[in-house]
């Protein structure tokens, strides 16, 4: 009977730093082909997209080694606030049972405004926090954004499109009036986002099972998966407006309100010579005060094309991360690698640039409700669990992205 061989970190960085060292030479190799037949050897071609298949499989190795290393344990710590041991063995009691007196009791007493018997019941406090804990590591683009805690419907923000008003004066002077601020009203709503889980009731009787452990296993993977899309692609209706669904112009004519690109020169590719100078453009296209703290964001084929780029001196301008949590380096970069970005395809934007923490904003509305239906799904019962959330662009100068297309 074998035994299934379990790494550790350093192991899986060791093995990612092999593959890479064997993918640059296979790359340099199937180089020099190119130079001196002017074409590649069809064995040097598959060889090389093997060794990059297996450089995405040991990479998603070391990002699900981080992700369990940094996972939160529930119920790991038992809570010191004596209202909150009342609400986690009443949120207890109602997840088994169905017993809701005693957390009516509480939630009346709190005079929570975000609960009751049609939208259901908090979870308790840590146990909501261990639960964004978890998406922040799930979901790449909260992993990198700034986070902002509301207890209304919406966050508003004024923001000045042209910077404060400002000039020199002597002591003495005069104070000429300065050119008027332009100030941007911006509304982020938060939404509702739901997932729902089912139990059976043998599994509820369990008294060794942690029930807000099992919420968060069951939620955590759901909820990351539609945050990851929406703050990528969501549309703004009844979900977040993700950063490539606002309108986009050419970086030299960008205004405000749009979100600048920089071209590659050819469609649904980058350039046969020099392909790596579409990648410098995108980063200096970025104002140095957001560059840096700049951060790639891309798909797994769009990362797989920057692997093969080298700088003049021959070095290759990707590389692997350097410790079990760390991440891959473009240029020095941190690489975010996020599935819901577009492949590489004609006049596509599959890889963004910018200062995430200042660009982009998550808002998450305070309180994590489940609601116990044991009627609908018989025998099972089910949780119908939800959250709101809302994101959009705050900033649209901390953000570029790069066009796979020749204008």
């Amino acid at each position: 009977m074998s035994s299934i061989e379990i790494k550790s970190g350093a192991e899986i960085v060791a093995d990612l730093n092999h593959a890479f060292a064997a993918f640059k030479e296979a790359n340099d190799e199937r180089l020099a082909q190119i130079e001196t037949r002017m074409g590649a050897d069809v064995v040097t071609e598959d060889k090389l997209a093997r060794i990059d298949q297996s450089l995405d499989e040991t990479k998603s190795r070391l990002d699900r080694l981080a992700l369990d290393l940094a996972r939160p344990r529930l119920g790991g710590a038992a809570p010191t606030d004596h209202s909150e041991r009342e609400h986690k063995s009443a949120f207890n009691t109602y997840m088994r049972a169905g017993e809701t007196n005693g957390l009516k009791a509480l939630e009346a007493k709190a005079m929570s405004r975000t609960s009751g018997p049609d939208g259901g019941y908090l979870v308790p406090t840590p146990a909501e926090k261990d639960i964004l804990s978890r998406l922040a590591k799930l979901s790449p683009i909260r992993a990198i954004a700034s986070v902002q805690e509301i207890s209304t419907q919406s966050l508003r923000r004024a923001y000045s499109t042209t910077g404060p008003a400002a000039g020199w004066v002597a002591e003495a002077d005069p104070r000429p009036q300065t050119a008027n601020q332009q100030i941007a009203d911006m509304n982020f709503p938060a939404m509702e986002l739901y997932a729902m889980p089912a139990a059976t009731q043998a599994l509820l009787d369990d008294a060794v099972v942690d029930i807000e452990q099992w919420i968060a296993d069951e939620v955590q993977v759901a909820f990351a998966e539609q945050e990851g899309a929406a703050f990528i692609l969501g549309d703004g209706v009844n979900k977040p407006k993700g950063f490539l669904a606002y309108a986009t112009v050419a970086d030299a004519s960008w205004t405000w309100g749009n979100v600048g690109y920089v071209a590659t020169g050819v469609s649904a590719a980058f350039a046969a010579t020099n392909p790596s100078d579409a990648l410098f453009n995108l980063v200096y296209a970025l104002r140095a005060g957001y560059r840096q703290n700049g951060k790639f964001v891309m798909g797994r084929r769009a990362q797989s094309l920057v692997r093969q780029f080298k700088t003049t001196t021959g070095d290759y301008i990707w590389a692997p991360p350097a410790s079990a949590d760390g991440s891959a380096t473009l240029m020095n970069f941190p690489v975010v690698e996020a599935e819901d970005m577009p492949d590489p395809a004609a006049n596509s934007l599959s890889i963004a640039f910018g200062d995430f923490e200042r660009a982009y904003v998550v808002v998450d509305r305070v309180g994590i409700r489940v609601l116990r239906d044991p009627y609908s799904a018989k025998p099972y019962v089910l949780f119908y669990t939800t959250k709101r959330v809302g994101g959009g662009v705050q900033n649209f100068e901390a953000i570029k992205l790069l066009k796979f297309g020749v204008s």
